[in-house]
């Protein structure tokens, strides 16, 4: 980070704006030429549309779909930075790639069944917690409070921030000598942390960082959906006799599955890749004790330079989140409805 100064952010801003005509050319040829093919050739009567969708669908091509594929590409080769222009590729290779994703160290102390163990562990921790304090207070929030927008905004404010600036904001709280975790640790009694030195509690402030980044996010999903279930549901179980806990159960839960379901499947997707506030906050140390899967890989591909092996290390990855996946969605039912 001692290269983001200020000279740097506005030299970066500068080659930025010099790229804004090239963009703006290319995407009125884009447009152009859909019109000509459209309009001149096919001939159909869905032209208009055809013109406004052609730049979103270029840019997914040339930013998703021709990087996934060539990672596929990349996965079945030996590249890397001594091979840089000379590598090859083919079946064995991959097929050897794939067994050193498993049987060689992605770090110098660390392994592969480590990695995984410890990111299920981030996972599960983070998700657990955004789903449960993120409905416990859409749930409070959805009751006749006075200055309710005044809460609403402060509880919404660690989401917008950005990741970068938390993370390193909450680096400088958890210092040893100066943080404010600490000083309050000891005015009450307790023996101050070693926050940098320790592996557990290094993971255990990225954790709880992470989830004060995640929290709001599910407090917005339950919000909303809460307002969107009907007060007479809630009428008719109290004449019958039904507690608060009950009513939950049997109608707040049910009528939420279909909004929480997938928001607990982004949840999921983005904790597991989290690369933010581990690699801010540690660069995966102390003596790699806080790295996961995600920043493992950047590791082995930015800093090892180990390419081919690293694509192959991604394609896992991508396998193990969309089992993960399909595996929630099976259990949670998150489509049941829409199958009925």
């Amino acid at each position: 980070m001692s290269g983001l100064t200020p000279d740097a952010i506005m030299l970066g801003l500068g080659e930025l704006v010099k790229l804004l005509p090239i963009a703006f050319a290319l995407i009125v040829v884009i447009e152009l030429f859909t019109w000509f093919l459209c309009a001149k050739i096919i001939r159909t009567k869905f032209t208009l549309a055809y013109v406004m969708l052609a730049p979103g669908i270029v840019g997914v091509m040339a930013l998703i779909v021709f990087p996934f594929f060539y990672n596929m590409f990349l996965a079945f080769s030996n590249m890397s930075m001594t091979k840089f222009l000379t590598f090859s590729a083919s079946l064995q290779i991959g097929l050897q790639n794939l067994i050193d994703v498993f049987t060689v160290p992605v770090l110098q102390r660390t392994n592969i069944g480590t990695l995984i163990i410890r990111t299920i562990i981030w996972t599960f921790v983070n998700v657990f917690f955004h789903v449960t304090l993120g409905m416990f207070l859409g749930i409070l929030l959805n009751r006749p409070l006075k200055l309710k927008n005044v809460y609403k905004s402060l509880l919404i404010l660690p989401w917008a921030v950005p990741e970068v600036i938390t993370s390193l904001t909450w680096r400088n709280e958890f210092h040893y000598q100066y943080g404010f975790v600490n000083i309050i640790l000891k005015s009450i009694g307790l023996e101050p942390i070693m926050w940098f030195q320790d592996p557990f509690w290094a993971m255990i402030s990225c954790i709880f960082v992470n989830i004060w980044l995640g929290v709001p996010f599910m407090m917005v999903i339950t919000l909303g959906g809460l307002q969107s279930i009907p007060q007479d549901y809630y009428d008719v179980a109290q004449i019958d006799g039904a507690g608060g806990w009950k009513q939950f159960v049997n109608i707040t839960l049910p009528l939420l599955r279909p909004i929480l379901t997938p928001a607990t499947a982004l949840g999921i997707i983005w904790t597991f890749n989290k690369f933010n506030v581990i690699y801010l906050m540690y660069q995966g140390g102390p003596i790699e004790g806080t790295h996961i899967l995600i920043t493992a890989m950047f590791s082995a591909i930015f800093e090892n330079y180990r390419y081919g092996f690293g694509a192959m290390y991604s394609l896992v990855l991508f396998v193990m989140l969309l089992g993960i996946s399909s595996i929630y969605y099976k259990i949670a039912g998150g489509f049941k409805e829409v199958s009925e």
